[in-house]
């Protein structure tokens, strides 16, 4: 079942709370790679009883998203994100001040999900996806301090992010779809 992964505070030009936040998103990738290896290989791709995606499906959305997101994050390191005063919309402050989505199922938004399809990946593409995302987060993270925090790069729900926002923004969304694992196991589990 879904541990609990604590929150971690973070503001601009803080280098504790980055490492910080990077220890905890590899926390949450240890847990991703340890769940993985107790789901059943005939379980994985199948679509639980009741509908919804499958582990396959929460892997491949969330390690997709989590590369996604390193890439917006090294924009607004390097400068190549456009510099601008808007910054998070009303939703976009909740997330990031309360640490967790709203408790409402939201589906992508149609443009992302064409960026990113989501696919029923074998446990060898997580394994691997997983370690491009440790690697990309190792590489990244400790770059965050250099950022510009008027270079902001777009998310398709919470408005405009900086740096730091996209680092507390995979942490928030790697923990958040921990529990979807918990709500698949669930569902294997009562049939």
């Amino acid at each position: 079942m879904y541990r609990f992964l604590p929150a971690v505070e973070m503001t601009s030009n803080d280098s504790m709370n980055i490492a910080k936040a990077r220890k905890a998103i590899e926390a949450a990738f240890d847990v991703y790679r340890n769940r993985l290896e107790t789901i059943p290989d005939e379980q994985f791709t199948v679509t639980p009883p009741g509908g919804g995606w499958s582990y396959a499906e929460v892997y491949s959305h969330i390690l997709q998203a989590d590369l996604g997101s390193t890439i917006a994050m090294e924009r607004c390191i390097n400068g190549t994100a456009h510099p601008t005063k808007k910054g998070l919309n009303l939703l976009g402050r909740l997330v990031l001040f309360f640490h967790r989505f709203p408790p409402v199922k939201v589906k992508m938004p149609e443009k992302t999900a064409s960026k990113m399809p989501v696919s029923k990946i074998s446990k060898e593409e997580a394994r691997n996806l997983l370690i491009k995302c440790r690697k990309r987060i190792a590489e990244i993270a400790p770059l965050v301090n250099n950022a510009l925090p008027q270079n902001r790069h777009k998310h398709p729900r919470l408005g405009n992010l900086d740096a730091v926002n996209w680092l507390k923004f995979i942490l928030i969304h790697t923990k958040h779809h921990l529990k979807q694992l918990d709500r698949i196991e669930k569902k294997f589990l009562h049939t």
